[in-house]
């Protein structure tokens, strides 16, 4: 059974934090061994955890935490996640989901505690930006 605490050991061996970069590899893995749908529980009730844990669940955000792995899955798969990221290096922008979201609906309640759908393009355009 593929767990949120097993993914996280993964992406963990050999990374010194869970920055932004590992978030990606953690929420790559997820969609490739789950699928999308199976996907955003997965990561979106693990980060909410961890940040329960944490002692600061205020940190958890709905919308950014579905919105992440929609995005991800939206991108063309590729079986080593070096090669994914080289070929995707937009997922390493933190601020990539301004360009799908404004930053007044990311900093709403509704966003906060239940999921937006994107107000400015659909993520499917993310792997193919408008020339």
């Amino acid at each position: 059974m593929i767990t949120f605490e097993g993914l996280f050991a993964e992406v963990m061996r050999g990374a010194p934090r869970f920055g932004h970069r590992e978030h990606v590899h953690l929420t790559w893995l997820a969609i490739g061994r789950v699928g999308l749908e199976a996907a955003i529980p997965l990561v979106s009730e693990g980060i909410q955890r961890t940040a329960r844990y944490a002692g600061v669940p205020q940190k958890y955000h709905v919308t950014m935490s579905r919105a992440w792995v929609e995005l991800i899955a939206a991108h063309p798969s590729e079986p080593d996640i070096d090669v994914f990221l080289a070929r995707n290096p937009d997922l390493l922008d933190k601020r990539l989901l301004l360009r799908f979201y404004r930053s007044s609906t990311l900093a709403s309640d509704a966003a906060r505690t239940g999921w937006v759908e994107p107000d400015l393009r659909p993520f499917r355009s993310a792997a193919h930006p408008p020339a």
